[in-house]
């Protein structure tokens, strides 16, 4: 597969069964292929959208000193300011030409998840940032909520399967700034190639060229949405959870030709985590004469532990 398929999520909103099947047939097909779908039919308006973006290059515009004072010790970067270069791809010794901010669950009802979370960070000099930020958290949750809700249907499970998983669960919404490139990057990229760590990503701000999937034959696409568009993505846990039946893909930002080296880019991944405790054993319905059970018992916090070390996040 050499494109990336696009699907409108209000085909599965819809009073109409057989739109409703068209959907689940056409986003199941696609992550089984090549992990990636372009999603049209979400729930982030315009005038949201306009205001989240015009928001976090206020944040960014600020000078380093102020941004470096929201970088919280101790928690492996899990709310507030990650500065530049701190975060590498699995494997790879250069950090990646990036720097980012994180808002975390808003919990509701759960004391215990409440404690077990870090706060979200307040920006003092931006009155409008965290409530912007928290209103597109909610949206994208809500928009992951009916995309997983197809996805089970897919994979023969109750429609709301993933629903009290993914209930307050450890989600993150990465506002990302990839600077201008002032010198030769010497191996560095704005994202080096990965793949994410939960169970499918979001990503707003994928218009133009910069980021690409790698298909089955190991080959580079070209991955970009319309501006309508999400592009929503398979991370390890699903893929772990459905013996790979869902396919995790490499995927990366590449820098720039030399004449946009002096250019900006902004994108924002929501990634949609569960709760700690949900298992990610390998679903029993994806086990077969052909598929052997290919990834053994761990649960969701477990697994988000050891990524986040691999990824010189957390110590």
């Amino acid at each position: 597969m050499n494109i990336i398929p696009s699907v409108n999520l209000a085909d599965f909103l819809s009073e109409d069964p057989s739109k409703k099947q068209k959907f689940i047939e056409e986003i199941g097909d696609a992550y089984e292929n090549i992990g990636f779908v372009a999603l049209k039919g979400h729930f982030l308006g315009d005038k949201l959208v306009t205001d989240l973006y015009a928001e976090i290059k206020n944040f960014f515009d600020l000078p380093l000193e102020v941004k470096e004072k929201y970088e919280i010790p101790g928690i492996g970067g899990q709310r507030g300011y990650v500065s530049f270069g701190k975060e590498a791809a699995k494997g790879k010794k250069e950090g990646d030409l990036k720097e980012f901010w994180h808002f975390g669950q808003y919990v509701e009802n759960n004391p215990v998840l409440e404690a077990e979370y870090p706060a979200n960070v307040i920006v003092e000099e931006l009155p409008k940032f965290n409530e912007v930020g928290k209103e597109t958290y909610k949206m994208l949750e809500k928009t992951a909520k009916y995309v997983l809700r197809a996805l089970a249907l897919h994979l023969n499970l109750e429609e709301t399967y993933f629903d009290n998983y993914i209930k307050n669960g450890n989600s993150i919404l990465r506002p990302i700034h990839y600077p201008p490139i002032e010198t030769e990057p010497k191996g560095a990229e704005r994202a080096a190639a990965h793949g994410d760590i939960n169970l499918i990503t979001l990503l707003m701000g994928a218009q133009g060229k910069g980021l690409q999937v790698q298909n089955h034959k190991g080959e580079w696409i070209d991955a970009m949405a319309e501006p309508d568009e999400l592009m929503i993505n398979v991370g390890d846990m699903l893929s772990r959870h459905s013996n790979n039946k869902l396919k995790s893909t490499i995927h990366r930002v590449i820098n720039p030709p030399r004449e946009l080296w002096g250019t900006s880019r902004y994108s924002i991944p929501f990634f949609m985590h569960p709760i700690s405790e949900m298992k990610l054993d390998v679903l029993e319905n994806c086990i077969d004469e052909n598929n052997s059970k290919q990834f053994d018992d761990i649960t969701a916090g477990e697994f988000l532990d050891e990524r986040l070390k691999e990824l010189g996040l957390k110590k």
